[in-house]
């Protein structure tokens, strides 16, 4: 069992090591005019692809994100993960499109296969855009790493935390004042000072990672994506709030789930 968790990661080390020397710019879209996640919208998600040429690749894209984490595709393999955050100066943003919380300063990093990936922001989608077992939660949040490895050319890291119903989330509740009062305010920003990006809660034992793409244009692939495998809470409130502050096509702001085409999902933590 040993040998075969070792050559699983193996496989995993090479193919995040390909696309961390191919993946492009990908940088989120932050023009919300751009694009909206309305059924049957001329801006919506099944013709984004069509919208721009940079975007193809929400469209032939094979490496799509969000996607269900379905068990019967899971490999399991026992393997630490490094988090090192800290407090930094933040922003918080409402895009329109999301409400996003942006850092500054040096507010940590993720360390994947031995290489740093600091923090940058960190935004919310409702109802949650990935799935476990074709179970949608009521919220997932994204905190989005950014490598600049010259080495690496460019790579990101994202880490997702699903939120179903029930006590409100802690340090959302921190926020609830700053993004109420921009209630439909595109581009407009709070600086909330010093904010903890370890007040998050992802002290999950067990975490799915696979290779995706971003879930807004330009749907870049080459992302990390590392899923919480806990489930926590958050108030029917603080989702109504983050729903209410953007505009309104995007009350809904999850994009639809794309196809597995065949990738390997692996469940890291303790040996079971």
């Amino acid at each position: 069992m040993k040998s075969q968790n070792k050559a699983r990661a193996l496989v995993l080390v090479v193919i995040l090591a390909f696309w961390a020397t191919s993946a492009t710019n990908a940088q989120e879209v932050e023009n919300e005019r751009e694009f909206d996640y309305a059924e049957n919208s001329r801006k919506g998600p099944r013709v984004w692809g069509q919208l721009k040429k940079e975007w193809a690749a929400c469209g032939n894209g094979e490496l799509q994100s969000p996607i269900d984490m379905s068990h019967e595709r899971v490999q399991i393999i026992s393997k630490p993960e490094k988090k090192m955050y800290k407090p930094a100066n933040a922003t918080v943003k409402n895009r329109g499109h999301d409400i996003s919380i942006q850092w500054s300063g040096d507010a940590g990093s993720i360390v994947i296969n031995g290489s740093y990936y600091p923090l940058r922001q960190a935004h919310w989608h409702s109802p949650s855009e990935h799935t476990i077992n074709g179970r949608r939660y009521d919220l997932e949040l994204h905190m989005v790493h950014q490598n600049d490895d010259p080495n690496l050319k460019y790579n990101i890291a994202v880490v997702g935390v699903l939120y179903r119903s029930g006590a409100p989330d802690p340090f959302l509740t921190k926020l609830m004042s700053n993004i109420s009062s921009m209630i439909h305010q595109k581009d407009e920003e709070r600086n909330v000072s010093m904010v903890d990006p370890s007040e998050i809660p992802q002290n999950s034992k067990r975490f799915y990672r696979y290779m995706g793409s971003l879930t807004v244009p330009p749907c870049t692939e080459g992302v990390i994506w590392t899923i919480n495998r806990k489930v926590r809470t958050v108030s029917k409130d603080q989702v109504k709030l983050l729903r209410e502050a953007v505009h309104d096509y995007a009350e809904r702001n999850a994009r639809p789930l794309q196809q597995h085409n065949s990738r390997e999902i692996y469940l890291y933590g303790p040996a079971l």
